[in-house]
Formats: structure tokens, C-alpha cells, sequence
């Protein structure tokens, strides 16, 4: 475990990769405040870290602007600061036909997965802007549907497009307050998000087909690396995928 008490932010913590990032970050030695829509898996996931004199639970709604600001107030209130925070609360709309979407599904994904980040990074920058030392690092989970679409997933790879370029401006505009923004695109990761993986999905072709998964715990490992860079070090996009996963060249 590292000798360090920087404090650390994740939201969607409750399960999948969110749950994997804070206990890398908690076994590491910091200090986490756990963001997720409930209480409960927040609980389990502090119960399982062994470190509850490190972790917070903040039950958050990432949409809500009032939320996310209460959040970083309960942060700031109970550990001082905030070093990093790791946006990756998000959800994915049926995989259906695009115009079978409602606009309720299309919304539902754009608040949560585009505003949302927004949402907490605009009080991140607020908090880190205005703390000594002054800075702080955002990783942005963007998804390898950043780069890449599946079949019938136009609310999600459109948020994760979009995501890319909120990364992009959002490490342009913290430079002056010494805050670096990256991005971890994950793909295939063993949650339960991805678990229809192992039984078969659509690909481009129309075909279905069982798809490679890694373990999530890899990924933890990934947010913690970046993490802990120094400020002066940024990694701007980080690809971490099961290798044999279709994405790279033509499937």
C-alpha cells in the first residue's frame, strides 16, 4: 500500500468497474468517497475494501446537478480535498433498432453518461481550482464505443463519442489550474454489464457470437495507475480490452 492520503471520488461505484476501481484505489492507501444511485452495494463494496475508516458513501444521482454538488460537498466536508475523480457512472438503452428508441431512452442515456460527466467535472474543476496544492486529476470513462459502435447502440456510443471530446476540452481548459483529464476506454470487462458477452451478441455482420471477457480487476489496476501520476504526467486515452476481443481491424 502506498504512503499517500490523497482522496479520491467514484461514481457508479457500487458494482462493475466502479466497484473495482475503489477497492484498487482504497488497498493503495486513499481515501474514497463512493458515489452510486444506491446505498446498499455502496455499503457492500466499503464492507469488502476493509477499509472503512477510508471510505464514504454518498448516495448520488450523477443527473441532478444538486446531487453531484452535494457529493463534493460531503467530499470536501469529510476528507479535505479532492485529488482525483473517476467519472464512470453510466448506463446503456435497450439494444433495439434506433428508431424503435424512445425519446425517454435516448435522454435517460444522454443525462446520465454526458451530462452527468459534465456535471461532476464542473465541480471538480471548482474544488480543485480553489484547494492547496491546488490541482487535481479526472479519468473519464469513456468505453471502447468512444471510438467504436455495436449494433443497435446509438444512445450509448453517441454519449461515448462525446464523452471523447469533453476529455479533450476538459484537459485543454485544466491546465491553468494544474488539473490533468484523461480517459480509460475499457473493453470487455467481466461485470455484470458485459456478462451477455460470454452468451453471445450481435456483431456487425448480423451474426451472434460468444465474445472474450477480462477480468475487471484489470481495469481497477488501470484507473489506479492513473491515478497515481504526478501532475505533470497525463495519459490523455488508455485502451485496456480482453486481446482477442472483435475491435482491431475488421472483427
Amino acid at each position: 500500500m502506498t504512503s499517500h492520503s490523497k482522496i479520491a471520488i467514484v461514481t457508479g461505484a457500487g458494482t462493475g468497474v466502479g466497484k473495482a476501481a475503489a477497492l484498487a484505489l482504497l488497498a493503495d492507501g486513499y481515501r474514497v468517497v463512493l458515489a452510486g444511485r444506491r446505498p446498499e452495494p455502496l455499503a457492500e463494496v466499503i464492507a469488502q475494501s476493509g477499509a472503512a475508516d477510508r471510505a464514504l458513501a454518498v448516495p448520488t444521482d450523477v443527473a441532478n446537478p444538486d446531487s453531484v454538488k452535494a457529493l463534493f460537498d460531503a467530499a470536501v466536508a469529510q476528507f479535505g480535498r479532492v485529488d482525483v475523480l473517476f467519472n464512470n457512472a453510466g448506463v446503456s438503452a435497450p439494444a433495439i433498432p434506433l428508431e424503435d428508441l424512445t425519446l425517454a431512452q435516448w435522454k435517460n442515456v444522454v443525462d446520465i453518461n454526458l451530462t452527468g460527466v459534465f456535471l461532476c467535472i464542473q465541480q471538480a474543476f471548482r474544488v480543485m481550482k480553489a484547494q492547496t496544492p491546488r490541482g487535481g486529476r479526472i479519468i473519464n470513462n469513456g468505453s471502447i464505443s468512444a471510438t467504436t459502435p455495436r449494433p443497435n447502440s446509438s444512445p450509448y456510443t453517441s454519449t461515448k463519442h462525446a464523452v471523447k471530446g469533453l476529455t479533450k476540452t476538459a484537459a485543454l481548459d485544466g491546465r491553468k489550474y494544474d488539473i490533468a483529464v484523461g480517459q480509460i476506454d475499457i473493453g470487455n470487462a467481466a461485470t455484470e454489464m458485459a456478462q451477455r458477452m460470454a452468451t453471445g451478441v450481435m456483431q456487425a455482420n448480423g451474426e451472434i457470437a460468444i465474445e472474450p471477457l477480462m477480468d475487471v480487476n484489470i481495469v481497477g489496476q488501470s484507473v489506479l495507475y492513473m491515478a497515481n501520476l504526478p501532475l505533470s504526467a497525463n495519459v490523455l486515452f488508455h485502451t485496456v480490452m480482453a486481446t482477442n476481443m472483435p475491435f482491431v481491424g475488421r472483427g
